[in-house]
Order: structure tokens, then C-alpha cells, then sequence
């Protein structure tokens, strides 16, 4: 594991902890206590098929770590902002219930005028297959959202769609558009799961993702939730990202497809972002697909 913490440079100072441990958490807190202004809260076991597998685990990184670190939060440092980065996976299966309609590289809504804007938080988490991955994580949630009501802390849960940038460490159960970049240009190949690659998922870079948080940090609310992600700024589907490849590299890939997807996983899925952005109207996005991909192409 190597050393506990390391200084990187006089304003970095890393502990490398397990958020499941309550008492090292916890210690770490106390330390520093009143000079902890911001916690953002991004550990997570994120993959859905390995957590059907690894039930306890998954579920002690995401619920109980989560509680761990906003107890600590509560015990030592009330005054801070924390950011609970949570999931569009907290909606399970919900967004596919929704009738949509198939064009060649894509699905779209039906019903575009009412979607136009993707889903907002009206969205229910109810009633719906959510993966045991998205199980842990909405109890995550919740208790984000308990503890700003509740406790009167000031706590923000993001529900994030697809997150990337260029040094994502991307791998095949998740980081899905770093790693469709990566196979298709590094092996030449890449394997479709479900809904015949034309499933659509929005994306939002690290760079724009970091900024909505500074703008929630400047102004902080109580347990409150936004839906963020790329939106109708920058998505895509697993087909659209596969030709811009093409033919941006001059490549063919050879492409596998498994016809049964995976459970939960969305069809379309584009996140609604009015809510945040009429809190925070400063916050900018700066990155579309293209200039995520292009970014990403650019590093292989």
C-alpha cells in the first residue's frame, strides 16, 4: 500500500486510507477539524456487473463509506461544504420506460418536446431495476440528502451521467467513452453490449464537472440535488462515437456485439442541468463530444 501520506508539494499532503475504516476516517477529521473547509466525496466502487458478484464490498464502499466520511463531517468540521458525487444510476431502469424512437445510429424520445432537455430530478428512483451497484449508491445518496436537511449541513449531490477526460483511468466494466477510444484505437476493436450501440449517454469533462463544483462551493445549499452531465451539450451514442473514430483515425474497427444488456443500463439517458444552472448561472460548459473526443484521440 506504501506509506500512509505523502507530501507531494508544500499545498498537497495525500493519506491513503480506506473510506471503509470509520476510525482512520474519523482521525483524519479530527486532526484537521475546523481547517476542513471542502470534502469532495468521489471514492466509489463503480461498476455494476462486479458489484452483482461482490455484494458486501460494493455496498461497504458506497453506503458505508459514505457514512463515514459525512459522520466525521458532522463530528468535526459542520462548517464545510460536501460534495456526494452520486450516479443518474439512482433512477435505475425508470428512464427506459419511456417510448423511443430508432433512427440509424441513435435512439431518440418520442415524446421530444417534452424531453428536450433530458431528465430532471423529478425523475423517480422508485419502482424500477436499479443494479446492485446503483442500490448502493442511492442509499449513498439519500443520506447526503439526510444529512444536509437533517443536520443542516451544507451538502450537494451531483448525479452524474458519464464523466471523462484525458487521463481517465478507464476499463471495460466502466469509464465508457475513455475506454471505447482506447480499444478502438490502441486494438482496432470493441465489443457493443445491448441495444444494437445505439444507447445515448451524455458526457461531461473533468475540467467542466470540477468547475460546477467550485460554483457550489462559492454558494452552498442544504441537501440539495442537481443532475449533471454533459446534456444536451455533449452526448452521444456508442455507433456516433465509433464513426467519428473512423473517420477521424482512418481505421475500421472490428466490432463484436453481445445482444443481452447489462442490467439497468440505460437506452437513452441525457441529463436535464436547467436546475443547476439557474442556481449557479456562471458555470459555463466548455466541452462537447467532439472536443472530448478529440482530446481523448489525441492522448492514443
Amino acid at each position: 500500500m506504501g506509506k500512509k501520506k505523502l507530501l507531494l508539494n508544500k499545498k498537497y499532503l495525500h493519506h491513503e486510507v480506506d473510506i471503509r475504516n470509520s476510525k482512520k476516517i474519523s482521525k483524519i477529521f479530527k486532526a484537521y477539524s475546523k481547517n476542513i473547509k471542502v470534502i469532495i466525496h468521489s471514492a466509489a466502487q463503480p461498476s455494476h456487473d462486479w458489484a452483482k458478484d461482490n455484494l458486501i464490498t460494493d455496498f461497504t464502499i458506497n453506503a458505508q463509506g459514505t457514512l463515514n466520511l459525512l459522520n466525521s463531517c458532522l463530528q468535526f468540521s459542520k462548517k464545510a461544504v460536501f460534495i456526494q458525487l452520486s450516479t443518474n444510476k439512482v433512477y435505475g431502469d425508470n428512464p427506459n420506460k419511456i417510448k423511443l424512437k430508432e433512427y440509424p445510429l441513435r435512439f431518440k424520445p418520442k415524446d421530444i418536446k417534452r424531453y428536450k432537455n433530458g431528465f430532471d430530478e423529478n425523475l423517480s428512483t422508485d419502482n424500477c431495476t436499479h443494479s446492485f451497484f446503483g442500490v448502493s449508491k442511492t442509499y449513498a445518496d439519500y443520506l447526503a440528502q439526510e444529512f444536509g436537511k437533517n443536520y443542516n449541513l451544507k451538502v450537494g449531490i451531483f448525479r452524474a451521467g458519464c464523466i471523462t477526460g484525458p487521463n481517465h483511468s478507464s476499463a471495460k466494466l466502466h469509464g465508457f467513452l475513455s475506454y471505447l477510444v482506447k480499444s478502438c484505437v490502441v486494438n482496432k476493436r470493441y465489443n457493443i453490449i445491448g441495444y444494437k450501440g445505439k444507447q445515448v449517454r451524455d458526457n461531461i469533462h473533468s475540467y467542466d464537472l470540477l468547475n460546477s463544483f467550485w460554483e457550489f462551493i462559492k454558494k452552498p445549499k442544504k441537501g440539495e440535488i442537481y443532475n449533471i452531465g454533459g446534456g444536451t451539450f455533449s452526448n452521444c451514442s456508442i455507433l456516433e462515437c465509433i464513426k467519428y473514430i473512423e473517420d477521424n483515425k482512418k481505421i475500421k474497427i472490428n466490432l463484436k456485439y453481445t445482444p443481452k444488456e447489462r442490467t439497468g443500463d440505460h437506452i437513452w439517458y441525457i441529463s436535464n442541468i436547467k436546475k443547476f444552472k439557474r442556481d449557479y448561472p456562471s458555470w459555463k460548459q466548455k466541452y462537447n463530444t467532439k472536443k472530448i473526443l478529440d482530446e481523448l484521440l489525441k492522448n492514443y
